[in-house]
């Protein structure tokens, strides 16, 4: 394909604007974030710092996000979302067990025991950061869970009352205690013995 022409005839140069972002820089700005929060964590970190550990200008980041909040606010939803797809197993206990060794997976992230213990305290001061949060880590995960309990509604498992956000905590809480609050690595068996407890008291 023959590229466009001016009135001049030579090729027409595109639009500044329409470069692409090279997916190194990127990367290279997502692993700034985890270093710079474990040096100064989020109260104190800037893009200058985030900048000057990627080894890049701050327009860089600028041009990926607006805000040092929107920066980690994307990290801590991409890990959410890719590290709890709903399982399908094809029963209650199944499901719940699967959501677990995926939750545990996702929990021993660096967002989660690096970042998200940090973003918690600022949301307690700040309710924009609240919001944000809910939106970026709450929400999907609460997304999964009810298609977990639909699941086992539709199989007959649970009473069509099921309350996903009672599941949620019935399911999550315990393991999101240990990994993160605790930092405690849990013994062998443990998943197991915590998806039958969660299982006997949705069922209960």
């Amino acid at each position: 394909m023959t590229p466009p022409t001016g009135s001049s005839g030579t090729p027409r140069r595109a639009p500044a604007g329409a470069a692409v972002l090279r997916e190194d820089v990127t990367e290279a700005i997502r692993a700034a974030v985890f270093e710079e929060l474990a040096a100064v964590g989020f109260a104190r970190m800037s893009i200058e710092g985030i900048a000057r550990r990627a080894g890049v200008g701050k327009t860089a980041v600028y041009r990926r996000w607006k805000s040092k909040l929107s920066l980690v606010l994307d990290l801590v939803g991409a890990v959410a979302v890719q590290g709890m797809p709903a399982p399908a197993t094809g029963s209650l206990h199944g499901d719940v067990r699967a959501l677990l060794e995926l939750a545990a997976h996702a929990l021993r992230h660096p967002v989660a025991s690096q970042v998200i213990p940090d973003l918690l305290v600022e949301a307690a001061r700040h309710p924009e950061i609240a919001d944000s949060l809910k939106a970026a880590l709450l929400d999907p995960q609460q997304g999964v869970v009810a298609q977990v309990v639909r699941a086992a509604v539709e199989r007959g498992e649970l009473p069509a009352d099921a309350d996903p956000d009672r599941a949620l905590d019935l399911v999550m809480g315990p393991l999101y205690w240990r990994l993160v609050v605790v930092r405690t690595e849990p013994p062998k068996g443990y998943l197991d013995d915590l998806a039958r407890s969660a299982v006997a008291a949705l069922t209960a």
